[in-house]
Formats: structure tokens, C-alpha cells, sequence
């Protein structure tokens, strides 16, 4: 018989399994917690030598902002001044004893940063709404084409912005009524050397466009129900209902969108033709002059050039990562 021999049961026979030992409810496996430290100290070794490398060019600029200029170009660079000095800031302010000639040059000038916060600032806050608007149709309404339009803004992202360089400057320079132009957008340069040049052609993108739209289609459709059965406007659920829950993408909209206007230095370098109006990338392009360069006041100045983007993004570092990472999601 099967499980038999010579009278001997092997089934009863033969030792039951030891049972598998038991773990503690709240202990994890070593060899978990082993991988997971290799794998943290992994990812420091690779990310480590990268910010170094990205950090060091600025680190430097920081440091050669506060060197004499004869140290700035020694043979071994210095990481830490040896004489520190406010010379270059001084000089970049027009603060303190200055040479005839930087007086003359008149640099330092704290109105191009003012032009420049303005101009970032009313084009951020602009495109920001607008952008935000355009995704709302894009994203909530239902209307004939929707899907192809928005195609046709996708597309525009592939067509470099020298292209439309000279078309945008024909149309600013014959918008109709101002800077003396007639109704046909003739006698008169325009919005030209003006501060509306600087704005407008910056009031929407694309990108900010898909940005947010993307972000959007992650709301639910039924608050939107909710909200026009209870008598909302359109209007009233867009900046109700949809805008308070975008403010992660409106964060990272709107930190692209200042960074890209603060920098723009080709568009003003075009239009502007007044001393009074140009913004601090063109101003700091004054001191690069072939053989007279004033490099402790170029330092200077793209050090306080670039403390309001660090700022901005300091300040919304945590909406502009949640931003970015929840983009993509679609509800």
C-alpha cells in the first residue's frame, strides 16, 4: 500500500516541518535597511560632485565680487578673498569716492533693476492670468476644435523666438494711437522704447498654457457641476473654485515666467532706445567693452542682478516642485 512499508506508516513516521520563524511586527529585514543606506550613499556620491559643478561658477562669481581686481586675475584662483573689499559694489552704486570717469559712466544706476522688477513683475502677473484663463477653455470647456487649437499653441513651441523676432517688432512699432502713430499704425514709432513694448509681447505662452492645463485636468469635473448648479458664473468657478486649487502650477508658472523676463536681455537690447528705460541685463552689458572691461563692477552687479531670482525661488520652492511633479497627473 502507498505510504507503507513493512507495516511502517512513513506518513506518521516522517517529522513535521518546523514552522517559519516569527518576526516581530515592527522589524524590518536588515538586508532591506543595508540596501537602502547603499543606495542613499549612492545617490549622494553621483549627486554630490554634480552641485558641486553646477554651484562652483557662482560660488566664485560671489567671491570675485569682493576681490580687488588684481587678485580677481592672479595665477591661482582664490576660493576666499585675501583683501576683501566693497570697491566693485561701491563703484556699481555710484557709492563713495569714484574715478571721474565711473561717475561719468554713470553706473550703478538702481533704476535699471526698478525697470527690470516692473517689467518682470507686470509680465508674471499677466501671463499668470491669462495662461491660467487660456487653460481653463482648454481644460474644462467643451467647444468645437478645442483639440486642434490647443495643437496649434503646442506647435508654436517648436518655432524659435528669432523667428518672430522682426514680425513682433513691426507690430509693436505700428500699434495704432500711440508714440504718434495714426489709426493705421502709421507716422509714429509705436509702443518703441516704451515700457508696454517691454510687457505685452510677454503676456501669454504656450508653455505656461500646457503647464497648468495639464495641472487642471486633474480637478474633478463634479465641483465644476456643483458650483454652476449652486448659480456660479463661469468667470466665478474659474477664480473660485479652479484657481485656488492650481496654485501649485500657478507657482511654477509664475517662477518661469519672472526668471525668463528678469534675464531678457536681446528684446530690450532692440526696442529700448532710452538710457532712463533700459533694464539691468542691458545695463550690465555696459561694462563689457572691448579692452575696458570693468570686470570688479560687472561682478558686482550680477551678483545683486541675480538675488531676486534666488529669492523668488526660495520662496516658492516648495509650490514649484509640487507643481512640477503633479502636472502630469490626470484625474
Amino acid at each position: 500500500m502507498s505510504g507503507v512499508v513493512e507495516g511502517v506508516d512513513l506518513r506518521q513516521a516522517a517529522p513535521e516541518p518546523a514552522p517559519p520563524a516569527r518576526r516581530s511586527p515592527g522589524r524590518k529585514p536588515r538586508n532591506g535597511i543595508q540596501f537602502r543606506w547603499q543606495q542613499k550613499v549612492l545617490t549622494y556620491l553621483v549627486l554630490t560632485p554634480l552641485a558641486i559643478l553646477f554651484v562652483a561658477p557662482f560660488a566664485w562669481l560671489i567671491s570675485a565680487s569682493f576681490q580687488p581686481m588684481g587678485e580677481i586675475f592672479s595665477t591661482s584662483p582664490h576660493w576666499v578673498p585675501n583683501d576683501p573689499t566693497l570697491d566693485g559694489y561701491k563703484g556699481f552704486l555710484d557709492v563713495g569716492q569714484l574715478t571721474k570717469a565711473q561717475q561719468g559712466q554713470g553706473h550703478g544706476d538702481w533704476r535699471w533693476f526698478a525697470n527690470s522688477a516692473f517689467v518682470a513683475i507686470m509680465i508674471t502677473v499677466l501671463q499668470t492670468f491669462f495662461n491660467a484663463l487660456c487653460a481653463y477653455c482648454f481644460a474644462k470647456r467643451r467647444f468645437p476644435g478645442r483639440n486642434v487649437i490647443f495643437m496649434l499653441f503646442l506647435a508654436t513651441m517648436m518655432v524659435p523666438g528669432q523667428v518672430t523676432l522682426i514680425p513682433n517688432y513691426l507690430i509693436i512699432k505700428h500699434i495704432p494711437f500711440f508714440g504718434g502713430n495714426d489709426w493705421m499704425g502709421n507716422g509714429g514709432h509705436g509702443w518703441l522704447d516704451s515700457y508696454w513694448g517691454l510687457i505685452m509681447p510677454g503676456i501669454v505662452s504656450a508653455f505656461g498654457i500646457f503647464l497648468i492645463r495639464q495641472y487642471m485636468l486633474s480637478i474633478p469635473d463634479q465641483l465644476l457641476e456643483a458650483a454652476r448648479i449652486d448659480g456660479a458664473s463661469e468667470f466665478r468657478i474659474f477664480w473660485s473654485v479652479v484657481l485656488p486649487l492650481c496654485a501649485p502650477a500657478l507657482a511654477a508658472n509664475a517662477i518661469f515666467t519672472f526668471q525668463g523676463a528678469w534675464e531678457d536681455f536681446f528684446w530690450p537690447l532692440i526696442i529700448l532706445s532710452s538710457p532712463e528705460k533700459i533694464t539691468a541685463p542691458v545695463g550690465l552689458a555696459l561694462f563689457v567693452v572691448q579692452n575696458r572691461t570693468s570686470w570688479t563692477l560687472l561682478f558686482a552687479g550680477s551678483v545683486i542682478a541675480a538675488l531676486p531670482m534666488i529669492i523668488v525661488f526660495l520662496v516658492f520652492q516648495r509650490k514649484f516642485v509640487q507643481g512640477i511633479a503633479l502636472t502630469g497627473v490626470k484625474g
